[in-house]
């Protein structure tokens, strides 16, 4: 006899609550395998919890993985990070979306099947969490306008890399200037005639209490926002030009009627290359 999966449930569920296309949410993990365990580790990520620990879950409706072989771990800065110590810990990194509105739903759900997972020995162990939070989207910045594919396209259509920035607003009242100074000056300069297409925004959400205890919680929630530019080149090629001083352009802004000094402080900047699903491409050029 088939197990009992509650199926009259699901057409319950399907006809209450927000179903947008709009990633109100997401899910941004950085992980470090541990050395000798890359191979085992990716072929676990690919092969099982992509999809059992992420894609098949409620809500949580685009996913792309991301890589930093050795020579982008090198174009990281600053050496001296809150994120990742060292800088270059961390190589690969996933982005997932969440449907807005949907965010305590899908918690319910990750907590309950990793502890399955867990119970079933399909948790890789080998591996350190560098940099895992659940996010909120905050703002999404467009080289083109209306032109181009939208933040919902951005981890289904083929960019060529993403760079992950990192600040730290230097308060808690500080961050919505921060922002508004990202929205509204900062992005839009940079991304204009960039290989950047565009620029989601997003601010940590705490971890639940019932987290998993490999996941440490979240730091920096109430002053933190992690932006994700998403490259129609790989990084490589455009890193100078437009990438390579992020730092000092937040460390030397201010807003008008603040005082002076930087709105915030850049603890990573780091770019990454998109995997290649169900390969083992790059493991070889992660150390």
């Amino acid at each position: 006899m088939s197990e009992d999966t509650r199926s009259e449930t699901y057409a319950e569920l399907a006809a209450v609550g927000p179903y947008g296309v709009h990633p109100g949410h997401a899910l941004i993990t950085m992980v470090e395998p541990h050395p000798g365990h890359e191979y085992a580790y990716n072929r676990w990520y690919e092969d099982d919890h992509y999809y059992a620990g992420a894609m098949a879950m409620p809500w949580m409706y685009a996913g792309r993985r991301w890589v930093a072989t050795r020579d982008l771990q090198l174009l990281r800065y600053p050496e001296k990070s809150a994120i990742a110590q060292p800088v270059t810990a961390g190589c690969y990194i996933s982005t997932y979306w969440i449907t807005a509105g949907r965010y305590d739903d899908h918690m319910r759900w990750t907590v309950a099947i990793n502890k399955r997972l867990n119970r079933d020995a399909r948790v890789y162990q080998d591996r350190t969490h560098v940099f895992t939070a659940f996010q909120d989207h905050e703002a999404t910045v467009y080289r083109d306008g209306a032109a181009g594919p939208r933040d919902f396209h951005a981890l289904d259509h083929p960019y060529a890399g993403l760079v992950v920035e990192v600040i730290d607003a230097e308060s808690p009242e500080r961050r919505a200037e921060l922002l508004e100074w990202l929205r509204t000056r900062h992005l839009p300069r940079r991304l204009a005639g960039s290989p950047a297409a565009l620029v989601t925004i997003f601010r940590p959400t705490p971890l639940p209490l019932d987290r998993m205890s490999y996941v440490k919680q979240v730091e920096g929630t109430d002053t933190r926002l992690t932006l994700l530019w998403f490259l129609e080149a790989d990084p490589r090629e455009c890193w100078e030009e437009y990438f390579a001083d992020l730092d000092t352009a937040v460390e030397a802004a201010s807003t008008s009627g603040s005082a002076a000094g930087g709105l915030g402080r850049v603890e990573l900047v780091a770019p990454f290359v998109p995997t290649v699903p169900g390969t083992d491409r790059y493991v070889a050029e992660l150390r």
